[in-house]
């Protein structure tokens, strides 16, 4: 609707000014709210705004949508919310990898975000290892990954026909995983956001996913996560979660390590099968727990090549006997990584 007393050429001249001024993308801030109001979000110099006055930077394009009053879950959320307020790298973005070279980020925290198979690959990758989603054709819809660091299940979701979002409290994660989509020619939003509060309208996302992430929080914090979760996801939609087991044979062995101590600062926590179905039931209604793997939390068949011989064995061996727990459904309890699927009530 043209504005009032407003000549149509200057109008349409005004509006285009806009929206080629925006730094956030335009698609991202139709869903974009305020993470402790939802109110809606308008960029205004260098920041988005919400009306009640919440105000929260933008770095080299990536919005920084963390709540600097509430203690942060990762020391990188501190630091995220640091570089926002100082604002330094504002007018000097950090140079992507150049054409067939591997992130120097993605580089240096394989192993972190992989698990400790991937450990002689620090430094020494030559392509990125995207895994396989176990889940249909997106066919365009809206797709969330919580805690996303480099992208690489934003990159597998995309590649599947979803529309993908990716968050997670590290700028530094957030910033590789822009660069790795544009290597790789893929189209994805990134945020710097908290799962436990999530910057999106509710309603948003029609496929939600998290791997290795909810693990590393304290079960309230992973409640309050999955609360947003179901805020956050169409009625029509569905969430696919992975987590621990505490029966795990490698998880039975960590906990031992540990002296079956409760978990603290970023330490995994362990859930029973038990647990998780009444946990995601209690805040979901209809929930599905079945296994992702045996004997570690992380490696992927489709990323054996990367691996060694020795762990190509384990990967082998733990893919087997997943396949056999869809027939046996007693190993999911023994099972070291699980699934939860479900859907909104």
């Amino acid at each position: 609707m043209q504005a009032e007393g407003v000549p149509p050429k200057v109008a349409k001249s005004t509006l285009e000014d806009r929206t080629e001024s925006l730094i956030v993308d335009r698609e991202l801030l139709e869903f974009l709210v305020c993470p402790r109001d939802h109110q809606s979000l308008q960029e205004e110099d260098q920041h988005l705004l919400c009306p009640r006055g919440h105000r929260y930077p933008i770095i080299e394009g990536i919005p920084i949508l963390l709540l600097s009053e509430t203690p942060q879950t990762h020391v990188e959320g501190t630091r995220s919310l640091q570089i926002g307020a100082s604002r330094t790298p504002r007018d000097t973005p950090l140079p992507g990898p150049t054409p067939g070279e591997i992130d120097p980020f993605v580089q240096d925290v394989i192993a972190a975000t992989n698990g400790l198979m991937y450990l002689r690959l620090v430094g020494k990758l030559t392509d990125y290892p995207i895994p396989c989603l176990r889940l249909p054709r997106g066919h365009g819809k809206r797709f969330l990954e919580i805690g996303c660091n480099w992208g690489r299940w934003c990159v597998a979701a995309a590649r599947m026909g979803y529309r993908p979002v990716g968050i997670d409290p590290s700028l530094k994660g957030i910033r590789a995983a822009r660069h790795v989509a544009q290597q790789l020619g893929i189209e994805a939003h990134y945020v710097v956001a908290d799962g436990r509060y999530l910057p999106f309208a509710s309603g948003s996302f029609d496929q939600i996913f998290s791997y290795s992430v909810l693990q590393h929080l304290s079960k309230e914090n992973a409640r309050l996560t999955l609360r947003e979760v179901a805020r956050v996801l169409h009625s029509t939609g569905g969430f696919l979660i992975q987590m621990p087991n505490c029966f795990g044979i490698r998880c039975l062995y960590h906990q031992a390590r540990r002296g079956f101590r409760e978990g603290r600062d970023f330490d995994v926590r362990y859930w029973t099968p038990t647990e998780l179905n009444s946990t995601f039931r209690a805040i979901f209604g209809s929930v599905r727990v079945f296994v992702d793997g045996f004997f570690s939390l992380n490696p992927q068949i489709s990323d054996v090549h990367f691996l060694p011989g020795k762990y190509r064995t384990v990967v082998y061996a733990s893919e087997a006997l997943r396949k056999i727990s869809e027939v046996l459904s007693p190993l999911t309890y023994v099972a070291d990584s699980l699934y939860v699927e479900g859907t909104v009530r």
